[in-house]
């Protein structure tokens, strides 16, 4: 694919840590604000990437780019993700996909009628631990429990207290645990389950903002109770608990390093 960057923060810094490493992958350009024009140029000059622009629209004439990777503020995702559709362009979009249900909807329905793929930058249900674990969902018989603990103490949190309202904790931009982090979480429960029959958000809110929360997620015949934490922090751990075992996830669900299944026996398999 032939792939144009929006963005220039810190997660599209990561993404060309490793984008090069992927053949299938050609990087034409990246956009950004002219108050990052000279970032833009210092990253093509690292990164090889042939031109930048300070004009998204500009960017978005360039016949050249098949894909588009929308990597701005959470709050700007429903935006430049239909500029992009509308331009004619393939579209990866950062997570959260957009701010809510009517911008999703709004978005599916415009990739579908101009023959275009929309995706959400959420590598959780491809992962290879993720794809096993459905395999052997059944090992551990009937589903009773499932708990997902994604708890990470923000940098920038230290900087919210004092005042310093960075769009991490916006409500205006969509920030918060739930967006940020507890979408991991939402991820591979759906992805595993399917969609909740009821759900319930009791959050911890600060200035307006959820800075950490208690997802729970009701599917009738067992509970999933989904935790995020940007105020303070605890090892990340998911339990997947059955009437025969339970399977354990000893990191966050964006990585899913490895897992163990533990039978009621005390077995491992």
């Amino acid at each position: 694919m032939k792939l144009g960057i929006v963005g220039a923060g810190g997660i599209v810094k990561t993404v060309l840590s490793f984008i090069g490493e992927i053949d299938e992958i050609v990087l034409k350009a990246i956009s950004a604000t002219t108050a990052s024009e000279e970032m833009l140029k210092t990253l093509c000059t690292d990164y090889n990437i042939p031109n930048y622009y300070t004009d998204v629209n500009q960017m978005l004439q360039d016949k050249e780019i098949e894909v588009v990777y929308i990597a701005v503020p959470n709050h700007l995702h429903y935006l430049f993700t239909r500029k992009a559709l509308k331009a004619g362009k393939h579209v990866i979009c950062e997570k959260p996909f957009t701010s809510n249900l009517k911008e999703a909807k709004d978005l599916i329905s415009l990739a579908e009628k101009l023959n275009l793929i929309i995706l959400e930058g959420v590598n959780t249900r491809y992962l290879p631990n993720t794809l096993k674990i459905k395999e052997v969902l059944n090992k551990i018989g009937k589903i009773k429990i499932v708990s997902m603990n994604y708890s990470q103490y923000s940098s920038r949190y230290d900087a919210f207290r004092e005042g310093n309202i960075l769009p991490a904790f916006n409500p205006d931009m969509s920030g918060g645990a739930l967006m940020d982090l507890n979408i991991y979480n939402i991820n591979f429960a759906v992805f595993l389950f399917g969609e909740p029959k009821n759900l319930s958000y009791e959050a911890n809110i600060e200035k307006g903002i959820d800075t950490s929360g208690i997802l729970t997620l009701d599917y009738e015949d067992f509970k999933c109770v989904s935790i995020a934490a940007k105020d303070c922090k605890a090892p990340m751990m998911t339990t997947i608990q059955g009437d025969k075992g339970c399977i354990v996830i000893d990191s966050s669900l964006n990585l899913i390093n490895n897992y163990k299944i533990i039978m009621n026996e005390n077995s491992h398999v």
